[in-house]
């Protein structure tokens, strides 16, 4: 399969913006897209979301729920709708746009952007070999599994992934690797309690014993979520990152969730149609959002 990075030219909508053209090649792939304007900036809330009045929540690192029609509220506006990219509330930004942008983790992906000759370097000796897209100053590595997004993690480094964006600067060049504990570990020195890379769950500071009452707990906790799961007839997708969401946070902080826990609910998820990639990606947002 291939991948949004991979993407060729596409001779077809010759009458569309060339920007928004290659907005909708990605959209395609299911790379979400946005129009940048001069200076590599996002297009400004509209007036009716001027501070956030509208009750968006992208200050909050969550898209919506505002339903504005404009491209509003920077990486937020970020869409895989071909009707949205389309319609005549983006027609303005599209002609006035000067490049466009790509949400890393709504694909599933981590740019690691390297601003100069010593980061590429640093990077050359500590990462491993992946995706390389050449930018104005280094390079961008990109890396398929998404992080918590992060501005200086080192010098000359940025970490663009969940709840930030990224200039699309066309398919580079190399095979895409799998995003490695390396970047993850660039992360973690900005927080107080470090995050494995793996899906194992950290312990909540202090908590020396475990909160479950007995074994039996938690194994009726996980086959409850399986059976919530199973049971879902609408909105699946949804249902499995709410699962995931519920089961961390009622038994995720004292460290007993172990591997087969977790490939327990990722396989009810993968039985009513998700896909690895999104059952990674849940768990991952899951344990963003709880701080994990």
């Amino acid at each position: 399969m291939t991948h949004p990075t991979d993407f060729a030219r596409d001779p077809a909508r010759p009458a569309l913006p060339v920007h928004l053209r290659t907005a909708l090649w990605l959209a395609e792939l299911g790379l979400p897209a946005m129009p940048l304007r001069e200076g590599k900036m996002p297009f400004g809330n509209c007036r009716t979301c001027t501070r956030s009045a509208c009750g968006d929540r992208p200050h909050m690192k969550v898209a919506g729920p505002c339903v504005c029609p404009a491209p509003c509220h920077g990486w937020a506006a970020a869409t895989t709708d071909p009707d949205i990219l389309t319609s005549p509330a983006w027609a303005k930004a599209w002609s006035e746009a000067a490049a466009v942008a790509y949400h890393p983790g709504g694909g599933g992906y981590t740019v690691v952007d390297l601003d100069n000759a010593d980061a590429i370097a640093w990077a050359r000796e500590t990462l491993p070999a992946t995706k390389t897209v050449a930018t104005t100053r280094g390079e961008h590595w990109i890396y398929l599994g998404t992080m918590t997004s992060h501005n200086a993690a080192r010098p000359g480094v940025d970490i663009k992934s969940a709840w930030s964006y990224a200039r699309w600067l066309g398919p580079g060049t190399g095979r895409m690797a799998l995003l490695p504990d390396a970047v993850r570990a660039l992360a973690v020195k900005e927080v107080t309690v470090a995050a494995p890379a793996t899906a194992a769950v950290p312990a909540r500071p202090g908590d020396a014993v475990c909160r479950h009452r007995s074994p039996a707990y938690l194994e009726r906790g996980i086959a409850m979520a399986e059976q919530r799961i199973t049971e879902a007839a609408t909105a699946v997708h949804a249902t499995v990152y709410r699962t995931f969401l519920a089961v961390l946070s009622a038994h995720g902080w004292c460290g007993c969730l172990i591997g087969n826990h977790i490939d327990r609910l990722f396989t009810a998820a993968q039985a009513k149609g998700e896909s690895l990639r999104h059952c990674e990606i849940a768990w991952t947002n899951a344990r963003m959002k709880l701080g994990m």
